[in-house]
């Protein structure tokens, strides 16, 4: 439903193509959309997309609106029409401009297949983010991020000095703005406190489908069972070991006819989609938090 169907921009305005996203939260009752929708009709914008969803079980409200402000509108002034529906249904909002470029960083070990793939879709524009830097506790993909011009940290990890690691990164994360870390293979664990610290803002992928085969080596874990299925999982972190927020997952068929070791090629290529997919899924602001569950338009 547009927006302008109900109500005609005011005289003079002239719809932007610049695009806003709304995200909101809220239980659920009568005449929430209808309430947003009537702000964004009096000033003028134009509704593109609107998604919703009321989780029964929570009745909570959820809902997704991307729209073209007038032209000259700023976000205060977005803001401003509608704090009357943010409050009066205690709304947790967020307002975003659809086109800005978030920054990120790329934490890895050995393994580069899912920085690659993350790296060539940022290079071909399908992934609107700028890579602020990438976080390893080895050398091995140093060469990627200097000819991407991109800042490397290496920083070797023992249990004596891990803290100080993630003091580091915590730190790196304020000076860079980075709005997003992503675990593209990095096999490293959080500590809890990390994982409260960047909850909902840090990706991971686990390399099997969850929650089956936790821990090392889990194609090969499959391989031993004779599965007929492998696959892998993109969450958000938390404390709780791969076992944080699904964002996005993805399997394929594999026979008894093949070994571990293409078992690990097959993963390694579901990886990098569904770790993909789920960062752009996230930086278009389409993944909202929903207790131990998300809610993906």
């Amino acid at each position: 439903m547009n927006a302008h169907s109900e109500e005609p921009p005011h005289r003079g305005h002239t719809v932007a193509d610049k695009i806003h996203v709304l995200s909101l939260s809220c239980d659920d009752r009568p005449g929430i959309v209808a309430a947003v929708t009537t702000e964004l009709a009096a000033m003028g914008a134009n509704i593109a997309e609107s998604n919703q969803f009321w989780d029964r079980q929570t009745n909570r409200f959820f809902m997704r609106i991307a729209f073209a402000a007038p032209v000259g509108a700023v976000k205060d002034d977005i803001e401003r029409a509608l704090k009357s529906p943010v409050e009066r249904f205690g709304m947790k909002a967020s307002l975003i401009d659809q086109r800005r470029r978030l920054k990120i960083i790329v934490m890895v070990s050995k393994f580069d297949h899912a920085l690659l793939h993350i790296l060539y879709q940022i290079k071909v524009g399908w992934l609107n983010a700028e890579v602020a830097a990438i976080v390893s506790n080895h050398e091995d993909s140093r060469c990627n991020a200097e000819l991407a011009g991109i800042p490397y940290h290496c920083w070797p990890i023992s249990k004596n000095d891990k803290t100080k690691q993630e003091e580091k990164l915590l730190e790196l994360v304020r000076e860079t703005d980075a709005e997003l870390v992503i675990l593209a293979r990095y096999m490293q664990v959080f500590s809890d406190a990390l994982s409260k610290r960047l909850y909902g803002r840090a990706i991971n992928i686990h390399h099997s489908f969850l929650p089956s085969f936790k821990g090392a080596k889990p194609y090969h874990q499959a391989f031993e069972r004779g599965v007929k299925l492998i696959g892998a999982t993109a969450h958000y972190v938390t404390p709780d070991l791969d076992e944080g927020p699904i964002i996005d997952q993805e399997t394929e068929r594999v026979t008894h006819s093949m070994s571990a070791e293409d078992f690990v090629a097959v993963g390694r290529d579901i990886e990098s989609r569904v770790l993909a997919r789920a960062v752009k899924l996230h930086l278009e602001t389409r993944v909202m938090l929903n207790g131990h569950k998300t809610i993906v338009f």
